[in-house]
Formats: C-alpha cells, structure tokens, sequence
C-alpha cells in the first residue's frame, strides 16, 4: 500500500479458533500479518451465547504481543472494565445498545490507558453515534447479528460504513471502522472501499488450509 493509504488491520476471532490448541492457535498468528486478535466476549444475555472470560484472555495475552481488541457482547459491562485492563486488553468495545451512559463508560475505558470502541448491531442506525464519534477510537459494525461465527455478511452493510464514514469525518473524529461478520476475501475489498480500516474475520482464517495466507489475501484484497 502507499504510505498515504487508509490504515488496514486483520483481526483474527478466536471465537472461530481450536480451544483445543489455543497455544498453537495464538502462536501462528503471532507469526502472521495480523496485527489484532479480536476477542468476543458473550454472556448468554445479550447474545444467544457464551463464551470466554478472563482465564481465558489472561492466557493469550501471556502467548502474544500483538493487540488484544475485545468486543463485549454483555450486559452492564461497565462493572468489568478494569478486569479487562487488568487482563491486558488494548482496546475494549462495549454496546451502544446496553450502554444508556455510553460517554462515561468511553470515557472510562480511555481512563484504563485501552482504546474506547463502540459497537452497533444491524438494525442500529450509525447516525445515533453522532453525538460520542469524538469520544471513541473504533467504532464497531456489525455485518450480521452477533452470538455466532460463521454467518453470512449481511449486504446493507455497505451502505451502513458508507454513512459511518461519513459522520466520522463530518464530526473530525479520529475513529477507525471496524466491520464483523461475514468477511472473508470474497468481500474484504467492498468492505475496505466502504470505508473499514480493521476487518474481523474468524472462519476465513481459522477455517482456511492457510490461515496466515488468507490474512495476507485480506489485507492486499
């Protein structure tokens, strides 16, 4: 890429990875082109799901450098975000729809030296971040309903970081776009020209004969 081309990041989910080689797992990737690990966190509440905690986190980040970005797919998690400091994440998304005091659990979240990210489902319209786009540095869309891997992007999607886009740069924020679910490299070119800057993708890499070859034909799609 030129020097001057948007900022694009690969972020692996273990959500899609072998629990039964994690180490093995973490230790490809540390060798790969990604630069995230992305981490979704369920509670069974929120979404249809459970997930990972803790141990869980505290043990890759002990087996990796690279950025820890967790997606907190929870109710209140305003009570957990110095666990998740404290866990070694690096940059920590919470819902806008389970967050009726958003500004202060951003602000929070910078407080605790992480990135802020806000994350918005499907049906969420982008233009109800307008008034905290200033107060995040990732903003997280949703391209399918979130709980399960391996779903299929959902094609309004495009239309919605096009608009997301747009209010970033009306409101002078700095916020990456980060876009999850259903990528993989038969779309990551739509979804960079969107405008996403970090693409989430689980099966198109776990799922792969050549997991670090699909990151590499993600980012140069």
């Amino acid at each position: 890429m030129r020097q001057d081309a948007p900022l694009r990041r690969i972020a692996p989910s273990l959500l899609s990875a072998d629990f039964g080689h994690l180490a093995r797992e973490v230790a490809m990737l540390e060798d790969s082109a990604a630069e995230w690990i992305h981490l979704d966190v369920m509670d069974g509440v929120f979404v249809p799901n459970i997930s990972f905690g803790f141990p869980v986190i505290r043990a890759v980040r002990a087996l990796t450098r690279k950025v820890l970005d967790a997606h907190l797919m929870i109710v209140h998690p305003e009570r957990y975000l110095s666990q998740f400091a404290d866990a070694g994440v690096n940059c920590l998304t919470v819902h806008y729809e389970v967050c009726p005091h958003l500004h202060r659990v951003l602000q929070q979240i910078r407080q605790l030296g992480m990135l802020a990210g806000v994350a918005i489902n499907p049906h969420t319209p982008p233009e109800l971040l307008r008034d905290v786009l200033l107060d995040a540095d990732l903003v997280l869309l949703m391209s399918v309903n979130p709980g399960f891997g391996g779903q299929s992007y959902i094609p309004n999607s495009t239309e919605r970081i096009r608009r997301l886009a747009t209010l970033i740069a009306e409101a002078g924020s700095s916020a990456l776009i980060e876009v999850d679910g259903g990528i993989g490299e038969q779309n990551a070119a739509t979804v960079w020209a969107a405008g996403a800057n970090v693409l989430v993708a689980g099966s198109a890499v776990f799922g792969s004969p050549n997991p670090a070859q699909a990151i590499e034909a993600m980012l140069r799609a």
